[in-house]
């Protein structure tokens, strides 16, 4: 009987395996020829197919260091830097906020539950719908600049932390918030003392989330950074494209110093995405 019971958890699940492998290749294989593109020369590049995928006869650090020159590269990196820095702050406190202010009043009254049906709807709306009244709204008010983008990607992601933040509301018992009441906390001071600490798995999460979004966002810095002079690293890197062709060797180089920091990021806060999103889906 034990030798069966082996057997059966030896077998191994095909199906699942082979569609791991092929998911495994599908983001190596991109990332192998970004790799291998980044270093080669210009005149390495053949339109065979073995020569695409043939290691650099030499690896070079030129590519990168005349990316570095024609994208501007560290006052670039500074511009998305503030940006995404700042935005994550900023979601954490406003949304975590608004998901426990809506969430806990879920179940006394019909209005937050219509409120935050409203807001999760956003989530729908694409953003080629609202890009040119926001072009003309962001310019009448005087925010066509960077803080005016911070707002904008406040607006943006708000649907889906707030969809987040309400999923992991549901997993801290209310009887920690009504013991710390009984002692005469606020609810400013519950929120602040006991509720924010015990989500701060949701809160790495929605950081890393919004981070990313905010890091290759290329479309909304676009529309509303135009003619300022104020580039992201994204908005930087167009500089590759012409009419007539793209740098591919510049611009492979920039892609891969525009991930080493969001790619640092991600590896710090991994283990707490793990959590809150494991948590966060808990109904």
């Amino acid at each position: 009987m034990s030798g069966k019971t082996n057997k059966q958890a030896q077998r191994t699940n095909w199906p699942v395996t082979i569609l791991l492998i092929i998911g495994c290749i599908t983001i190596f294989f991109p990332l192998y020829m970004a790799v291998i593109i980044a270093f080669k020369k210009p005149s390495e590049m053949t339109n065979d197919v073995s020569g695409a995928l043939s290691l650099p006869s030499s690896w070079s650090l030129d590519n990168f260091r005349e990316a570095m020159e024609v994208t501007d590269f560290w006052r670039s990196l500074g511009n998305s830097l503030l940006i995404t820095i700042i935005t994550v702050v900023l979601a954490i406190l406003i949304h975590g906020i608004a998901a426990y202010a809506i969430g806990r009043s879920m179940s006394k009254s019909k209005v937050y539950n219509f409120l935050y049906l409203y807001i999760v709807s956003g989530m729908f709306v694409p953003f080629a719908i609202l890009m040119m009244p926001l072009v003309k709204q962001t310019a009448q008010m005087g925010i066509a600049n960077r803080f005016g983008v911070i707002v904008l990607y406040l607006v943006f992601y708000m649907p889906i932390n707030l969809l987040l933040y309400k999923g992991y509301l549901t997993n801290i018992p209310i009887a920690l918030e009504e013991a710390a009441r009984v002692d005469g906390a606020t609810t400013w001071r519950t929120y602040w003392s006991i509720v924010f600490p015990i989500m701060k798995p949701m809160h790495a999460t929605v950081a890393v989330l919004t981070a990313m979004a905010v890091w290759n966002d290329v479309m909304t810095p676009l529309v509303i950074l135009s003619g300022t002079g104020v580039n992201t690293l994204p908005l930087a890197q167009l500089n590759f494209q012409t009419q007539f062709g793209t740098n591919y060797n510049l611009a492979f180089a920039s892609y891969l110093l525009a991930l080493i920091p969001i790619l640092l990021f991600y590896i710090v806060c991994q283990k707490q995405i793990i959590n809150g999103v494991v948590n966060g889906a808990v109904k």
